[in-house]
């Protein structure tokens, strides 16, 4: 019996031993294709050979050094890349995961506030129907009942607004720009009816990742939520954790929405998997208040500016731009869903295939006309994964996929490098799959 804690308390998962590509193994000898990245992070697949030289030789360097006294070239560079790409932004400091650069987002939306002298300015607005990470903070403004769970009691309360989910709630008569400005208009009189001066931020994932699959904010829509915070003084925070670093088909997924938001965390593709490391840039302006204030950033944590890790995301990113995978990311976004869309054309169940890049996102309904939600719920989700195993495929299913109780989907994010033959496969034992599993 193992002694390592799993989510499923009462399973083990399967041996992985080795992988290559796009593939992994397991010890039986058996290989997966893999669909997802594990969960949007593989982006350079795996047994990269840069990424491995790159690993011996900076682990011949430095182990690890405390960031309040120390900082290294891998970590200054590696900023200076993020900054200069992302559009506006001037800071940069680097945790270990999405969870913990989603907390630091907050304390530091707060800590800015208060060294303004506006204590009161202390409420956080996220969405429904988002997720934004597993502490007791980020939790709290994530809009999902399901990773939620027991834990509502523990939160710190915030507001939830509308999501961005044309497929579901633009309505017949809207065109994207009404759908947009009607959600806005939402935004607006919430932090009205709350008063500006007590609301700090607004939160959202540029693109809503692994609680609905995939779903991009229609052409507009972030552009009137800048300006909406703008008017009431309210920080803007974009949660590109799952979206950014490439994701997407841009360096930052807000690149396409055409804004720059007052801080954005980044994390899984950072350093594609082969490091736990994750980012959070902010504005000068924000740097500037606390520097002038205080002068002192209020959290600490063991791995922050991690050495060897800054060194290997540094190498993923320059991997990423030498061998123009960005470009690639964007042609093989466009086929995968032109082919899931053709090759589960005849199937009514299959509602919706959306997304950007190489992040897409299939929603599944009762019929096609109606888009009453799937009603396969948890269990659906669990056929589909184990019959895609058996078929050697891994995937990334859910359920609650509306309002966080009904409906199912499948969240595609395969690595920058799969090639188009790879894509295909991937194609062709999903639609296997979904054509096996009785509904």
């Amino acid at each position: 019996m193992s002694k390592v804690i799993y989510k499923n308390l009462n399973s083990s998962p399967i041996l992985a031993v080795g992988g290559s590509g796009v593939w992994l193994e397991d010890a039986t000898g058996k290989r997966y294709l893999d669909t997802c990245g594990g969960v949007a992070v593989s982006s350079l697949g795996h047994g990269h050979p840069r990424i491995a030289a790159a690993f011996e030789r900076e682990a011949k360097k430095l182990a690890w050094a405390h960031a309040g006294s120390f900082t290294t070239a891998a970590a200054e560079e590696l900023a200076e890349r993020l900054v200069a790409a992302s559009g506006g932004l001037a800071r940069a400091q680097f945790l270990s995961g999405g969870s913990e650069v989603m907390e630091l987002a907050m304390k530091i939306a707060y800590q800015y506030q208060c060294e303004r002298g506006l204590p009161d300015k202390s409420v956080f607005i996220s969405r429904q129907q988002s997720y934004h990470g597993s502490t007791l903070g980020t939790l709290s403004i994530s809009g999902n009942p399901q990773r939620q769970s027991v834990f509502g009691r523990l939160f710190a309360p915030a507001q939830f607004v509308s999501p961005c989910y044309a497929y579901r709630d633009q309505r017949p008569d809207e065109s994207q720009e009404q759908y947009a400005t009607r959600l806005a208009d939402e935004l607006d009189a919430r932090i009205r009816s709350l008063g500006s001066e007590n609301v700090a931020a607004f939160f959202a994932e540029t693109v809503v990742g692994s609680t609905n699959g995939a779903v991009p904010a229609v052409p507009g829509y972030f552009r009137k939520i800048k300006a909406v915070c703008e008017r009431h003084d309210v920080l803007l925070i974009l949660d590109e954790v799952m979206a950014g670093m490439g994701r997407t088909g841009q360096l930052f997924a807000y690149t396409d929405d055409g804004i720059v938001p007052d801080m954005v965390a980044v994390g899984k593709g950072l350093a594609a998997g082969y490091m736990p490391i994750s980012a959070l840039l902010i504005s000068d302006r924000i740097h500037s208040v606390m520097a002038r204030g205080s002068g002192v950033l209020g959290n600490g944590q063991t791995h922050v500016n991690h050495p060897l890790a800054c060194a290997i995301a540094l190498e993923v990113q320059q991997v990423i731009v030498e061998e123009d995978l960005l470009t690639q990311v964007r042609q093989r976004g466009e086929q995968l869903r032109t082919w899931l869309r053709e090759s589960l054309a005849d199937l009514d169940i299959v509602g919706d295939v959306r997304g950007r890049g190489l992040f897409v996102g299939v929603e599944f309904v009762e019929s096609r006309s109606t888009k009453a939600p799937f009603r396969g719920g948890g269990a659906y989700a669990a056929a589909l994964k184990q019959e895609a195993l058996q078929r050697g495929l891994l995937i990334y299913p859910g359920s609650g996929t509306v309002q966080g109780t009904q409906g199912n989907h499948v969240l595609f994010a395969p690595p920058f490098i799969t090639s188009e033959g790879e894509l295909g496969q991937m194609v062709e034992r999903f639609n296997a799959v979904v054509r096996a599993v009785a509904y």
